[in-house]
């Protein structure tokens, strides 16, 4: 049986979270991840926006329809209504020094961009244990800054 950690103690990235909303590779995956992990997960205001242009970036690049983009709006905007997500409040300058520290350290052996390691550094401010993404240079970023990492 897998062990599903409890979405209070999780940050997702939001490249992971925008797959509920826009057919992807592994929105499957990331569907029946979400439907485990019971409670509701933290989101930044930057993840936050971050969906939203992903959502509305599809609609640009015609992988949506203008309705499809509206319905996916509306279903993450539900999401928060109904609990599924919480807004965390981060403090900026602490997560940004956080983020430039892991830069310094791992981007040279890692090559990570830079908004994967502000997620990774808003994980560790939230002090959130467990991190969610697909992509492999922040996952091995996650793991290395001491985050326990969700294979989906």
């Amino acid at each position: 049986m897998r062990i599903v950690a409890a979405a209070e103690t999780t940050y997702a990235d939001p490249s992971a979270l925008l797959k509920l909303y826009i057919r992807q590779p592994q929105s499957a995956e990331m569907s029946a991840w979400r439907t485990r992990a019971k409670g509701p997960l933290a989101v930044t205001h930057h993840g936050r926006v971050e969906i939203i242009n992903g959502i509305c970036l599809a609609a640009f690049r015609r992988y949506i329809t203008a309705e499809g983009m509206n319905d996916a709006l509306a279903s993450f905007e539900e999401d928060f209504e109904d609990g599924r997500y919480a807004q965390a409040d981060l403090l900026w300058r602490a997560a940004l020094k956080r983020a430039g520290e892991l830069s310094r350290k791992h981007t040279p052996a890692l090559g990570c961009l830079s908004l994967d390691v502000l997620h990774v550094a808003s994980a560790l401010e939230l002090e959130l244990r467990n991190f969610v993404t697909f992509d492999r240079t922040q996952q091995r970023l996650a793991k290395a800054a001491g985050l326990k990492v969700i294979a989906l």
